[in-house]
């Protein structure tokens, strides 16, 4: 999962999995716009899976593409999305008539509408504007904590190009009389909106219920869990925004500090 927006260390993964014989799927969704030294991402895997959800960089309402090399699996998917039929209605309706057809896989209702295809392409000439964007913004919270130690801020690596999705802090709650949930509730106040990325999954009911897992199990996980926040990041934001939000969450801090 190359999470909010950074790419995974791909050489040393697809290294494993050739020595095991295993295959590797990108989960790209946070990545549209990312690459791994001079790759981008979406061809390094066998496959690599986008979102072009609500939330994404590149949003079509609902939907997503996946990217493969391997022309079988491609044909297999283009299938598989809609109903295992083996023509799609492009297909089976051309100006040359109706063209007969068959359901050879059982299949699933996954294809996106042309409607949404459409809506995706033309925002291809934006995406790079935005990232840039979005790249200013992230280095100028990064700029604005560096000197709070309450607080962990991401990193900028060599040899990658981060697709800047998310912008993520560790609050180090040890230092601080408010607890990460307490801290987003009093950023609410101030009419400030955040996220959480993500909630440890064996903390969910389902897996909790299911798989009899429970707070303890996986400690790295519950720290960062209990201690991530994502803060405002978008191209549609204006720089008074950041400045309000670095303004927000500095004073907390001075409210709250131990």
């Amino acid at each position: 999962v190359h999470m909010a927006g950074r790419p995974c260390k791909m050489d040393e993964i697809m290294d494993i999995a050739r020595r095991h014989n295993l295959f590797v799927i990108e989960d790209a969704a946070h990545a549209a716009e990312a690459w791994y030294r001079d790759r981008k991402i979406g061809n390094i895997g066998d496959i690599s899976a986008f979102s072009f959800y609500v939330t994404k960089n590149i949003c079509t309402g609902e939907g997503g593409m996946v990217t493969t090399n391997n022309d079988d699996w491609a044909e297999e998917m283009r299938i598989k999305r809609l109903h295992g039929i083996s023509k799609d209605a492009w297909k089976r309706y051309s100006s040359e008539g109706f063209q007969p057809y068959e359901v050879i896989y059982p299949g699933y209702k996954f294809n996106m509408m042309d409607i949404q295809a459409a809506l995706g392409i033309h925002q291809l000439a934006r995406v790079e504007r935005n990232l840039k964007i979005r790249e200013r913004y992230w280095r100028r919270y990064n700029e604005a904590f560096a000197d709070m130690p309450e607080i962990i801020t991401p990193i900028e690596e060599e040899g990658i190009k981060h697709a800047r999705h998310l912008y993520t802090i560790l609050l180090r709650t040890e230092m601080l009389r408010i607890d990460r949930n307490q801290f987003i509730e009093a950023l609410k106040a101030e009419n400030i909106g955040t996220g959480i990325h993500f909630i440890a999954l064996h903390l969910h009911k389902y897996y909790r219920e299911t798989f009899g897992y429970k707070r303890g199990d996986f400690p790295n996980a519950e720290f960062i869990s209990d201690r991530t926040v994502s803060l405002p990041l978008s191209a549609k934001l204006k720089r008074e925004d950041i400045e309000s939000v670095i303004e927000g969450v500095k004073k907390l801090f001075r409210y709250y500090r131990r």
